[in-house]
């Protein structure tokens, strides 16, 4: 345990505190004094216990609207993270119906390309053949007619 001298309404108070966080008391308690000053100030002399819980309020109030802010930060990051995986969702659906696409239309691509290359076989192969055929057929015709 660590020990810290304040000074609190021009009295000095010592203090303990975790090892470590004697900082942050000081700062807590150059804080209260401030806020206890000023109210101090504004307010009179209306006795010290009361100013203290007059002091004590006024902090209450200001960490209850910080809290209800962070609060409500936290239910819009909240809201905000939800609607990123809402999306995330989307983005990946979209990429995997893409992919799918991509892949058919690959395959429909291969298809064509191996029935062009079929259509060409066959055509070559009945333009030979038919090339044979009107040779045979000139050969009957005209038998002295040498071969093209």
């Amino acid at each position: 345990m660590a020990n810290v001298n304040i000074k609190f309404n021009g009295k000095e108070f010592l203090l303990s505190c975790e090892d470590g966080q004697e900082e942050h008391l000081e700062q807590l308690s150059l804080y209260l004094n401030s806020k206890f000053s000023d109210l101090k100030k504004s307010l009179g002399n209306i006795g010290e216990s009361k100013l203290l819980l007059i002091t004590s309020i006024s902090i209450l109030d200001e960490y209850y609207e910080t809290k209800n802010k962070t609060d409500l930060h936290k239910k819009e990051i909240s809201k905000i993270t939800e609607r990123f995986k809402e999306l995330k969702s989307l983005v990946y659906d979209y990429r995997d119906l893409k992919e799918k696409e991509i892949s058919e239309l690959s395959k429909n691509q291969n298809d064509l390309k191996n029935e062009i290359e079929a259509n060409r076989n066959d055509y070559e192969s009945l333009v030979d053949k038919t090339t044979i055929e009107l040779e045979n057929f000139i050969k009957k015709i005209d038998p002295d007619t040498k071969a093209i």
